[in-house]
């Protein structure tokens, strides 16, 4: 798909097209990042909700983890940058969960 962008971007953008082939390869290459970086929290979301084996998770640690992630969903809607606002979102939700559970269980 990157390719065809790539073949007709000329005809879309006949005077900026070096910069629109840039930032298209930019939003693919942070469209993959942000995918790769939110998938590997899904183990240790499933994990947890699985098991409610939260013993090696670390409350601080991910407290802090989450508030940089929410930090990170604000800048990239601060910035109308889809690539962080997607990867921020699903990631912010998936720590939310252990969070969530963490806390429970350390009530329990």
């Amino acid at each position: 798909m990157a390719l065809n962008w790539v073949i007709f971007l000329p005809a879309i953008y006949p005077n900026n097209w070096p910069t629109a082939i840039f930032m298209n390869i930019t939003d693919l290459t942070g469209y993959l990042a942000a995918f790769l970086t939110t998938l590997a929290f899904v183990p240790q979301a499933h994990h947890s909700w699985k098991t409610r084996d939260l013993s090696g998770v670390s409350l601080p640690m991910y407290s802090l983890f989450s508030l940089g992630v929410l930090a990170w969903l604000i800048y990239g809607i601060l910035i109308n940058s889809w690539p962080i606002i997607l990867a921020n979102s699903i990631t912010l939700m998936l720590a939310c969960i252990v969070l969530y559970l963490k806390i429970s269980h350390k009530i329990h």
